[in-house]
């Protein structure tokens, strides 16, 4: 999988893209990320992205050009269209459900917004969705687009050890992940639960299970109304 990020500040992206998980699987390639400064394609002497908005207002938004001529490289590089992902608080809500697709996918560009955002008519042209990480307002497209990004990438082939490391954990099966424990047995007066020393591998896959069913009664209804509905 090959993912773009075109963005002002790819160096911020770099930063944490280029660490951990990630950031190994990509020195070992199995998963491209590359960053793109927008500005790289700005026809302006002075590299300028941004222009007063039409109708008066607060702020600055994005201009047309540099974005558009920042897609075609991307597309002409990459030798077909990427789905072009803009990460926009108007977008639908990430889910793992929607994550799981999109690591399905060969190419991907991810759009970053700044200011106050985005001229519509290039979103109109190019972008096939919007996504949203939550109901709140951040400063510019980076960090979603670092979410996503890591969302996706632990899903691909190769970047875990085995397809295990994500399929067990919360949100992925429709439920809440069940608690983890480690040594010491005791800690500050309190045990590890005893089903997990006892070595019976089902007893214990039964207690998570009940766990994970019992949490997400408890902090999530809505997933537990939805896992229901699923597992009738």
């Amino acid at each position: 999988m090959k993912i773009e990020i075109a963005t002002l500040f790819p160096e911020m992206c770099e930063a944490v893209l280029g660490e951990s998980i990630v950031g190994r699987a990509r020195k070992a390639d199995k998963i491209e990320v590359h960053c793109r400064q927008i500005r790289d394609y700005s026809l302006d002497k002075h590299r300028r992205v941004d222009d007063n908005p039409y109708g008066g207002g607060m702020g600055m938004v994005m201009q047309c050009d540099p974005i558009y001529n920042c897609y075609n490289a991307v597309c002409e590089d990459m030798g077909t269209k990427p789905h072009t992902i803009y990460m926009s608080p108007k977008g639908k809500v990430l889910t793992q459900q929607r994550a799981i697709e999109l690591s399905k996918m060969d190419n991907i560009l991810i759009i970053c917004g700044h200011y106050e955002g985005v001229d519509q008519r290039v979103i109109d042209k190019i972008v096939d969705e919007e996504i949203s990480i939550g109901d709140y307002v951040l400063t510019g497209g980076e960090l979603p687009a670092m979410v996503l990004t890591d969302c996706i990438a632990r899903m691909c082939p190769g970047v875990l050890a085995d397809d295990e490391c994500f399929e067990d954990e919360s949100i992925y099966g429709g439920l809440l992940e069940y608690p983890h424990y480690t040594r010491p047995e005791v800690w500050e007066g309190e045990s590890v639960p005893p089903v997990l020393l006892s070595g019976h591998h089902a007893n214990i896959l039964k207690w998570r299970h009940e766990q994970s069913v019992e949490l997400t009664k408890e902090r999530r209804p809505d997933l537990y109304e939805e896992y229901c509905k699923s597992n009738k």
